[in-house]
């Protein structure tokens, strides 16, 4: 349903470049065109022939989604410093990159490895260990494809399109193309993403912060607005110490076990693309620093969203002309389809070799494997797309939350076996167990939320 309030110049430059880049989605599959595509190597991992640039920007599209561009200023909107943990945290990841993951690329492309999963396998010979890896990862994947359908659907509210059909006809074009040219259609999309990502982040925060007064107003105006609310703040309070250094910690431990930023670490051509890329992906941390300070300056410009999600959206809305709040709220749009689809390629992997192909199929051909991926990576996104209609954005949050703290746990078992033999499989599954299940119950006694308060001494 339309509003009868819709920005026609918004709305016309936004399908504009959706259109732009569907397209350039289902034209993919011709993009550096393998000889047949029904072979979950090339399907999945796009054939492992990615440089360093394609790996840069598929990489850094699937890692800075466009929930990031949505949730960071939310919880800074919401509660202020607490919110920039995501800057620590990936200042934090890329050294464990650039010293971890050309080893994991290494072992993978030797042993023909598609996933976290295989790797585990033929290191420690345990199928349970296999399967809780690779379970563990499709569980973690769903809830966060659920999030970048929640920040499309964000934005196409904002653009006053009402109601579920929008959203459905979103996913159906991220679906296909997925479908038809599977990991090579985010990396090519990632390229016009990134861009518009990086025009819009360095427009809002040349152009707000001159129009509101400078950054002095800005902060000036948060801190008035946190005083007013009584929370939130400027700079952590003493009891957020902990909870914020763990959660930088734990978050830049767990990113690069997620089957999304894994896929495309495998498909990078070389170890030397992944340790350039480590030195390179930090500029998407400036680039996050800009993003999160979009949350102080909805208080300057005295914006009222209906939820923190909207913070961006309203933002713009009352900033910038139709036509630039269209081509932001397209940025974002596209901002999740990379991700999405890339995340769901992971997924599909993981349940391919690691489920279909172990335990119902084990002599299944090659075409078979790239076949049966392809069917689940459409399943996956089904799944997500329940998740944003069937439940409470909330919960979808909470559970990808959740799912951090899931995906921790295959960290042992994917990375300490490529330094050493001396830890055994039943150890780490026994190790695995713990983590999930009992971090999973003292989470589910906090009613999802991501905080355990957790006394030790009379201490909290």
């Amino acid at each position: 349903m339309i509003s009868p309030d819709i920005d026609w110049s918004a709305f016309a430059v936004f399908i504009f470049f959706f259109l732009l880049v569907s397209v350039m989605g289902f034209v993919a599959a011709k993009w550096r065109k393998p000889k047949t595509l029904a072979h979950i190597d090339e399907w999945g991992l796009g054939g492992r022939q990615f440089g360093t640039w394609i790996t840069w920007f598929l990489v850094g599209g699937d890692f800075y989604t466009a929930y990031t561009v949505i949730a960071v200023p939310a919880l800074v909107y919401a509660v202020g410093a607490y919110g920039f943990f995501a800057l620590p945290y990936t200042i934090i990841v890329y050294p464990i990159v650039f010293a971890i993951m050309p080893k994991l690329w290494a072992v993978a492309a030797k042993g023909g490895h598609v996933t976290a999963a295989d790797v585990v396998l033929a290191r420690f010979g345990s199928r349970k260990l296999e399967l809780a890896v690779a379970v563990t990862g499709v569980l973690a994947t769903m809830p966060y494809i659920a999030l970048q359908l929640i920040g499309m659907e964000v934005v196409i509210k904002a653009l006053g399109l009402n109601g579920e059909i929008p959203l459905i006809v979103a996913f159906l074009v991220l679906a296909f193309y997925t479908y038809s040219a599977g990991l090579r259609a985010p990396a090519l999309i990632a390229f016009v993403k990134d861009i518009m990502i990086y025009i819009v982040v360095l427009v809002a925060v040349a152009y707000i912060p001159l129009r509101l007064g400078g950054y002095g107003a800005v902060f000036d105006a948060a801190a008035a607005g946190f005083k007013a609310k009584g929370s939130g703040g400027l700079i952590l309070a003493p009891a957020q110490y902990l909870p914020y250094a763990t959660l930088a910690l734990g978050s830049a431990m767990a990113a690069f076990m997620y089957p999304h930023t894994l896929t495309g670490i495998f498909a990078s051509k070389s170890g030397e693309t992944i340790r350039k890329n480590a030195v390179l992906l930090p500029l998407y941390t400036l680039l996050l620093g800009l993003i999160a300070l979009m949350g102080y300056m909805a208080y300057a410009a005295g914006v009222k969203p209906a939820t923190p999600n909207d913070t961006v959206p309203a933002l713009f809305k009352a900033l910038f002309p139709g036509w630039f709040a269209g081509f932001a709220f397209a940025a974002i749009a596209v901002g999740a389809l990379v991700p999405a689809a890339v995340m769901s390629i992971g997924a599909a992997n993981l349940f391919t070799r690691n489920f279909w192909k172990a335990y119902v199929n084990p002599s299944v051909s090659p075409a078979g494997e790239a076949a049966v991926a392809k069917a689940v990576s459409m399943v996956v996104k089904l799944g997500a797309l329940a998740f944003v209609l069937l439940l409470d954005n909330t919960v979808a949050l909470n559970l990808q939350l959740l799912g951090g703290l899931w995906i921790l746990q295959t960290f042992p078992a994917v990375v300490f076996g490529l330094f050493t033999r001396w830890f055994s499989g039943t150890a780490l599954l026994a190790g695995w167990a713990v983590g999930f299940f009992g971090g999973t119950y003292l989470c589910w006694t906090q009613g999802l939320k991501p905080l355990y308060p957790l006394v030790i001494g009379g201490a909290t």
